[in-house]
């Protein structure tokens, strides 16, 4: 999730790069080149059953493809902290599809942590910050609604769909492995994306990009479609969704101190409030509970 973050900030200047849909296409080429090994399927795995099949695509297109796209399109419109303050919203979201989905229990702690994450947002949303640079003064607005006020709705969608990743993703770790869901998850992407990565790439300069904005592409290409997606997927083996969710925390935090860092923006003293509240709902979901050693007499 730490990575999510960063690649979600790092992704605001790509997208003063690269069209929206030729970024995505590029992204999911370059984790097929590094993952095409891993489609193979493996000699002690199932074969992929209807269901399965219906699951995998599921997976790519709202988690992978609608993700992408609501998230790039977004980020280009509001900045990298305003952002990634939205998505601190995935771990309710993430729980309240696996009470739906997965008939999960969500217990005190989660639910205490999951509650930390929407006081943090709270708290971010009420501080109103400056002018956001991507809301330039020239820019005019779209649909009849603020560049910054769309741009944070299409990072929302981008949060729903992060959630429905999440939950679709603990069905598929039932019965496949992580290397093989991340490589079938992001051919899928590629292909949904091809015919509008081709027509932006056809009216697109390759020749005006710099070598540093290639070596972030490729950064962002690895860190989106391989090494946070086997990562995540390794780690729902073995941890409730509506649990997991609460580590998606490490998304909006990451992602603002990228903004801060590298891109000048500012964070208010209680914006470090709400992320310090955030960073305490993780503790509270994820630290084991102790056995009471008090027994009951009748």
């Amino acid at each position: 999730m730490s990575l999510v973050g960063s690649y979600v900030a790092l992704s605001k200047p790509l997208v003063l790069v690269f069209p929206v849909f030729l970024l995505a296409w590029l992204r999911f080429g370059i984790g097929g080149l590094a993952m095409w090994r891993w489609l193979k399927k493996p000699a002690d795995e199932p074969r992929l059953s209807p269901h399965t099949r219906k699951l995998l695509f599921l997976e790519s297109f709202l988690g992978n493809f609608m993700f992408s796209i609501c998230m790039l399109f977004g980020v280009s419109m509001t900045t990298a902290v305003a952002a990634g303050v939205v998505m601190s919203s995935i771990p309710a979201m993430v729980a309240l599809l696996s009470w739906l989905f997965l008939k999960e229990r969500i217990g005190r702690r989660s639910a205490a942590g999951i509650a930390c994450a929407a006081i943090g947002i709270g708290l971010f949303s009420l501080q109103k910050g400056g002018a956001t640079p991507a809301a330039t003064p020239e820019a005019p607005a779209l649909f009849g609604m603020d560049r910054a006020l769309l741009g944070n709705l299409l990072v929302f969608a981008a949060v729903v769909c992060e959630a429905a990743y999440v939950v679709i993703g603990k069905r598929l770790t039932d019965g496949l492995g992580p290397k093989r869901i991340s490589a079938i998850i992001n051919l899928w992407g590629f292909a949904l994306v091809t015919p509008l990565g081709v027509w932006a790439a056809m009216r697109f300069d390759f020749s005006a990009v710099s070598l540093p904005v290639w070596g972030l592409l490729v950064f962002y290409g690895l860190a989106a479609s391989v090494w946070t997606v086997w990562l995540w997927m390794t780690g729902l083996k073995g941890v409730p969704a509506s649990q997991a969710g609460v580590f998606s925390v490490m998304l909006p935090i990451s992602a603002a101190t990228i903004g801060v860092l590298f891109m000048g923006e500012r964070l208010t003293s209680v914006q470090l409030v709400a992320f310090g509240i955030a960073l305490l709902g993780l503790v509270l979901a994820t630290l084991p509970a102790r056995r009471s050693r008090l027994s009951r007499t009748p």
